[in-house]
């Protein structure tokens, strides 16, 4: 059974995730939280913007899935340490400590200025929609890196939105269900002629902006789709007074300077 590190364990993404996989593989948890463990799973508190955190809790494991960082849009030096110097900081540490694989959630941000009219693939030029985004953008260019020049295999899944269902208008193009992220984390893990590549982590929606060829060429065949729950979603949306994140699929990251941060405390920025 293969050791897999899940660096920002405690956030949605990393929770749906230690559900799914539980059993399949024994997972190595990293957070600056504290998490409860689960049965088959190891906890390590790290901050991947030190080295030494990154060196300690990379060694000996068979795949990275890089969670950890600063998840939506914000001020520039949260997002510098936890997304730039933090992300070097794991894919340096993984190729001193010769890990070969990892997967790096990336963002539909990374891409977020293209409009909703368009249909993109894997191949388009990036065009990020917030600092969050190009600190994705960097990512997927240190991975491009450390595959061309050490050899490493880097699977880049530029995740659209994970949940049980689909919260609004914008995300039935691009919701993630926790069993297709499974699917697709598993390919990342698995599948044995990853170089370099770039997917969109969505669900099978029928409403997707993304042309995911890429991922289907892998092996992915998503179970789910969003159209199961338009109906219930359509009925709620509110008219949008913002015409910039209506027109793009990076939505209120396009306009906004700050998205309330899922990871920061409950006092001062909201949790």
């Amino acid at each position: 059974m293969k050791t897999i590190l899940i660096t920002g364990a405690t956030g949605d993404v990393g929770s749906h995730l230690r559900r799914e996989l539980a059993g399949k593989y024994r997972l190595r948890l990293s957070d600056k939280r504290n998490l409860q463990k689960s049965k088959g799973e190891t906890f390590i508190r790290a901050d991947i913007s030190k080295m030494s955190d990154a060196l300690k809790i990379t060694k000996g494991v068979d795949a990275i899935i890089h969670l950890g960082g600063y998840s939506v849009e914000g001020p520039w030096e949260g997002i510098l340490k936890a997304n730039i110097v933090g992300c070097y900081n794991v894919f340096e540490a993984a190729r001193r400590n010769g890990v070969k694989r990892i997967l790096f959630p990336t963002s539909n941000h990374a891409v977020g200025f293209y409009r909703r009219n368009q249909t993109i693939d894997h191949r388009v030029y990036i065009k990020p929609d917030s600092r969050y985004g190009v600190s994705k953008v960097f990512g997927e260019a240190l991975g491009s890196l450390y595959a061309d020049k050490y050899g490493m295999q880097m699977f880049m899944m530029r995740i659209g939105n994970v949940g049980p269902k689909p919260l609004d208008k914008r995300r039935l193009s691009i919701w993630f269900s926790p069993r297709d992220l499974a699917q697709l984390v598993s390919i990342g893990i698995e599948h044995p002629d990853i170089k370099f590549e770039i997917v969109y982590g969505i669900s099978g929606n029928k409403r997707a902006w993304y042309d995911n060829s890429n991922a289907v060429r892998l092996g992915y065949r998503p179970e789910d789709d969003s159209e199961t729950y338009a109906n219930e979603v359509l009925a709620r949306e509110k008219p949008s007074t913002d015409a910039i994140a209506e027109a793009h699929q990076g939505g209120i990251f396009c306009t906004a300077e700050d998205v309330p941060n899922p990871a920061a405390p409950k006092k001062g920025r909201k949790k």
